[in-house]
């Protein structure tokens, strides 16, 4: 098969679909790989050495669309790209289509067939393809999330941390799975008081005895998260529900009881968020405020950390990547986990979570607000 890499273009976006040692990796079972020229720039991989590995290296983009194949990337397709999409291509990357009626329109338009890294699941229940950028991203919002803290960027003025005599930051996380359970890592190992809130009972027991009574677990209820904002110097948002669009947890109304200058990172934009006040920004302008309170809602949050996020995410695409260069579409029907994936074919939405969100043919003001 041939694959083509194109380069990022959404903005600070540093990641690379394919590093070096992966195309080595599918060069060597016999597949042509076309990366467009400073790709790999970002991870600090040059043309040169993805020469070494066995790629050809395209002038544009508009030349990986062309002739590729299977189009691997990183982030959802803007719109410049999903024009140049043909109805007999493979595009794999993170879609997050369910909050982004016209990326899907666009893709449903392009007749291509698009697999979505975040709905691809495992033998487990859990998403192997999402779990690497959620790991990063959860431990990627505390430390934003404390640098927005700082005074001098809009927040209360409060070290997480604290000091001898000096209380420390009071961090709230909303979910405990894998974004969740990394951030409150970093909260705690950074030494701020950390209470995380989830649903699944089993769940809690778990984050208790894998923290041993170092962070607070308390099931989710409208009102034990009102009560835990009142208190909170920094909350992240970390739930999710595979494809679907992100609850709103967080409302409005409810900042109002929050102490001014507090910090809202909500790791779950990419899926239209869950603080009814989120709304995407980007590494170039990270934060505003909304009733005094700072809000985070960087949507690609990894790509601050390319060269660790992009080593990260190849390590679990890879395989499903090298099924779908040997078997093309075939690959969809060997692997129940790999089909999961599947969220555009033909035109049509295939995948229920995001029929659910926009319905099956989905115009422009079709966001979901469950």
């Amino acid at each position: 098969m041939r694959i083509g890499v194109p380069k990022e273009i959404k903005n600070h976006e540093f990641r690379v679909g394919l590093i070096p040692a992966s195309v080595k990796e599918l060069t060597e079972q016999g597949h042509a790989v076309l990366i467009e020229s400073g790709a790999g720039a970002g991870i600090g991989s040059g043309d040169d050495e993805y020469k070494a590995a066995g790629a050809e290296i395209a002038p544009n983009a508009a030349k990986i669309f062309a002739d590729a194949e299977m189009i691997v990337k990183v982030k959802e397709p803007q719109e410049v790209e999903w024009k140049q999409l043909r109805a007999d291509q493979l595009l794999f990357t993170y879609l997050h289509l369910a909050p982004d009626p016209a990326q899907t329109i666009g893709l449903m338009q392009s007749g291509c067939t698009a697999i979505a890294y975040e709905t691809v699941t495992d033998n487990s229940g859990g998403l192997p393809l999402l779990a690497p950028m959620s790991e990063v991203a959860g431990r990627l919002a505390v430390i934003e999330g404390g640098y927005c803290l700082k005074r001098t960027a809009g927040g209360r003025g409060v070290l997480l941390s604290g000091v001898p005599g000096v209380e420390p930051a009071n961090v709230v996380v909303l979910g405990g799975g894998v974004v969740g359970i990394n951030a409150a890592k970093v909260a705690i190992g950074m030494g701020a008081r950390v209470t995380i809130l989830d649903r699944a009972l089993a769940r809690l027991r778990y984050l208790d005895d894998v923290f041993g009574g170092r962070a607070v677990t308390r099931y989710s209820t409208s009102h034990t998260i009102e009560a835990e904002l009142a208190a909170a110097d920094l909350v992240i948002g970390a739930v999710l529900i595979p494809g679907a669009a992100a609850p709103r947890l967080v409302r409005r109304a409810h900042l109002k009881s929050m102490r001014q200058g507090a910090v809202l990172a909500d790791v779950a934009i990419d899926q239209g968020g869950c603080f009814e006040t989120s709304k995407a920004t980007t590494h170039d302008d990270p934060t505003y405020d909304v009733d005094g309170i700072v809000h985070y809602c960087v949507a690609n949050m990894p790509g601050a950390v390319p060269r660790t996020s992009s080593q990260a995410l190849n390590h679990a695409t890879l395989p499903f990547t090298l099924a779908l260069a040997k078997h093309g579409e075939k690959a969809l029907e060997m692997d129940e986990h790999l089909m999961n994936g599947l969220n555009v074919k033909g035109g049509r939405i295939t995948h229920a979570a995001v029929i659910d969100a926009l319905g099956e043919n989905p115009s422009l003001n079709a966001v979901s607000e469950k």
